[in-house]
């Protein structure tokens, strides 16, 4: 659409939009924006150095990649692979019966793990490229599970959200462990070739393990379908690949985030009202936001890595350029 791309223009003249590379705007099936442009990247911390991106670059989405993996979950739990979240979560690491022992640790549930109110001692408010942030200390340490599952409690489960990508990783487990596959492979069987996304890097860690908290890789355009997925309760071309129980679970507001609005399992729901908001969020300005009441779904991908404000351009982007033309 000529305005959408008038908007964009007159918005990135602004300066509002710096660190922007790619839109991806979906509304109905159809395209209405898309947008490429050029910047230095980040793989984690490697730099790939300034990309022209392209409709077929491969993009981190950091933190977006917590969604899919709640969505990994959701199709396995629908084939019965992976416990319910209601069950005991510390049992299923069968490894550390010192843990399963602890009364504490035994009021843990799956759930906990969806909604990251564990309870446990956690943070993530230092760069990602130091080793007092929490998720690189999981990712240093010797075995990430004990890691994550021996924290110190400071409260009990369920009581509040602490960002908390320990959590995503004792899900991504429980999917390897329940179909016998890496995140990688059970993604590929399941997801992303049912939805002919044929390209995709899950990064791993120094053991092997691909991140379920941040390591995938897809083109925006990708993105956003995943996005439309969503939108069509789990469907793709008229056949179930996510089940449509779990779409509408995984997006129920179940507690309030630090920064305001409510989180549902390894989603944001950042707006019960029309329109509705839920959305995929990741370091640097990644964002797949999905409403529901405009059938719209935006993929956004940005290099503002650890930057305080990096919310400001997916924000930009979607209430400045997209809302004004579709709402």
């Amino acid at each position: 659409m000529k305005q959408l791309r008038d908007r964009l223009d007159e918005v990135l003249k602004t300066g509002q939009l710096s660190g922007l590379h790619a839109i991806v705007a979906v509304r109905g099936g159809q395209t209405l924006l898309e947008y490429y442009g050029i910047g230095e990247d980040f793989a984690w911390g490697d730099s790939r150095g300034v990309v022209e991106f392209r409709p077929e670059t491969l993009h981190d989405i950091r933190s977006v990649t917590k969604s899919v993996t709640a969505l990994l979950y959701g199709i396995a739990l629908g084939k019965g692979l992976v416990p319910r979240p209601e069950e005991p979560l510390v049992p299923r690491f069968s490894q550390y019966p010192d843990l399963a022992a602890d009364p504490q640790r035994a009021r843990l549930t799956v759930a906990h793990a969806l909604t990251m109110s564990l309870g446990l001692e956690w943070s993530e408010d230092v760069p990602y490229n130091s080793p007092a942030n929490a998720e690189i200390a999981m990712e240093l340490a010797p075995d990430r599970y004990r890691y994550i599952l021996e924290r110190p409690t400071l409260e009990p489960p369920g009581t509040r959200w602490t960002y908390c990508g320990g959590a995503t990783a004792l899900l991504g487990q429980l999917i390897s462990d329940g179909t016998g596959l890496s995140l990688p492979q059970y993604g590929q069987a399941v997801l992303f070739t049912p939805l002919e996304i044929d390209q995709f890097e899950w990064m791993t860690g120094a053991d092997g393990v691909a991140s379920a908290a941040s390591g995938l890789r897809l083109a925006p355009h990708d993105l956003a379908r995943l996005g439309e997925l969503v939108l069509a309760d789990g469907a793709w071309d008229g056949q179930p690949i996510v089940p449509a129980d779990w779409i509408h679970t995984m997006l129920q507001p179940r507690l309030q985030t630090s920064w305001g609005g409510g989180y549902g399992y390894q989603w944001y729901v950042e707006s019960t009202k029309d329109p509705r908001l839920v959305a995929g969020s990741g370091n640097g300005g990644q964002r797949l936001y999905v409403l529901p009441d405009l059938d719209l779904t935006v993929a956004i991908t940005a290099g503002n890595y650890d930057d305080p404000d990096q919310w400001r351009v997916p924000r930009a982007v979607l209430e400045q350029v997209i809302l004004p033309a579709v709402a």
